[in-house]
């Protein structure tokens, strides 16, 4: 026992007691330790953070997919309309020409009559008159239909032209809020390392000044303490 204690301390001639090199060496591993301790929990609350931001982020895709989906059905709908309208010209044109071709086979058949000409010349001049009418409408008619098909034309590249718009507007919208989070995230993080950094200073310097309060007569030691937090320092810097 008297041994054991002789090796823990030792005093000088002037009575003040001097720590040995073993109880600095464990005071500065619990350091350590404290200081790990510190870094794993601050880890996990970065890992918790960073769950938080993807979780976010997630729904905010889901949100622009549901709206892209709502206009998506919004232009299946034109699309459908145009189509059905398509069918109908379609059903109006080959009205026209099964109403040509009877016209066709009635002047044909008007044609082989020869009986009581002129009866047939005055038929044949009303139906010319008629036939002249019809053209007249079916010119119109169709005037009227191109008029129609370039309208709705137009109309489907003017909405075309709206939403490549707004799609390019809205990438470009993201690509800045993502530009604007980068900017934030960096910024924050070269905050936390200098506070961090700041914070290990003060505390070294606190425990720096502690230990110089009980050994101010031991030049010897105080070296010792100085070279070793210097070291740490220099490593703790490198680790950054």
């Amino acid at each position: 026992m008297a041994m054991s204690k002789k090796k823990k301390k030792t005093k000088s001639k002037v009575g003040i007691t001097i720590f040995s090199s073993s109880t600095i060496t464990n005071a500065y591993s619990n350091y350590k330790k404290n200081q790990e301790k510190k870094k794993n929990y601050e880890a996990k609350l970065k890992k918790i953070a960073e769950k938080n931001q993807i979780i976010k982020e997630k729904r905010e895709l889901i949100s622009w997919e549901e709206k892209l989906n709502k206009e998506s059905n919004k232009l299946k709908l034109k699309d459908e309309e145009l189509r059905l309208i398509e069918k109908e010209l379609k059903i109006k044109e080959e009205q026209q020409k099964i109403e040509s071709k009877r016209l066709i086979k009635k002047d044909e058949d008007l044609g082989q009559i020869d009986k009581d000409l002129r009866l047939k010349e005055k038929e044949l001049k009303l139906i010319s008159d008629e036939q002249f009418r019809k053209d007249i409408d079916l010119k119109a008619r169709e005037e009227d239909q191109y008029k129609k098909d370039l309208k709705e034309k137009r109309k489907k590249e003017k909405i075309l032209k709206e939403f490549k718009l707004e799609e390019h507007e809205r990438k470009k919208l993201e690509s800045l809020k993502i530009k604007e989070w980068e900017e934030k995230y960096d910024r924050e993080q070269k905050m936390k390392e200098h506070q961090e950094n700041l914070k290990d200073q003060r505390l070294r310097q606190r425990e720096l000044d502690e230990l110089n309060l009980n050994n101010n007569d031991d030049s010897d030691i105080k070296k010792e303490l100085t070279t070793k937090l210097e070291t740490f320092e220099i490593d703790k810097s490198s680790e950054h």
